[in-house]
């Protein structure tokens, strides 16, 4: 399965920090299609990553899944049904529980001004966030493999660090 078969409205889901806001920008480039970062969307800019009132995302979530072409990251599960209707492809991260830590610690002490990351915001360690990728993810991560098995959209699953590597290199992707 590659890139183009994929559609204009892809959905890129996966565990938190697994890449999926890094790779939606670099599919939004290379292919035309407005990137869509829901993390951005659920919490309220210049905050410490505070969510904004849930009415008042999921407006701004149906708001962009109506455009004609989109690539947007994130998982946000009340909302899934929607998107996925709106949805032409899916990408599943699939990265394991050691490299999303490592990824989030090198993005709260090193990264600023990443992609997906929130306007006026700063990224720090907290450890609610730890314990979120190193216990709830455990679950998550097996509910969305349940749930891509069952989706008839065209897709793709990127289980390894290795696999997204090779992904960037065959659909030609800048990071």
């Amino acid at each position: 399965m590659t890139l183009d078969d994929l559609g204009t409205r892809i959905c890129i889901m996966g565990p938190s920090n697994s890449g999926k806001s890094t790779l939606a920008t670099a599919i939004g480039r290379a292919r035309g299609l407005t990137p869509i970062h829901l993390d951005v969307l659920y919490h309220r800019p210049n905050t410490d990553w505070k969510p904004r009132p849930s009415e008042e995302f999921t407006a701004l979530h149906d708001e962009a899944i109506r455009a004609d072409n989109w690539v947007i990251d994130g998982n946000y599960s009340r909302l899934l049904p929607q998107r996925l209707a709106r949805a032409t492809g899916i990408i599943l991260l699939d990265s394991s529980t050691a490299i999303s830590l490592l990824r989030y610690l090198r993005r709260s002490w090193f990264e600023r001004n990443r992609l997906g990351s929130l306007e006026g915001g700063k990224d720090s360690v907290k450890w609610a966030m730890i314990r979120h990728i190193a216990v709830t993810t455990r679950e998550n991560r097996r509910r969305y493999k349940e749930m891509f098995v069952r989706i008839s959209l065209p897709k793709v699953r990127l289980a390894t660090t290795r696999e997204l590597a090779r992904f960037y290199r065959s659909e030609r992707l800048g990071r």
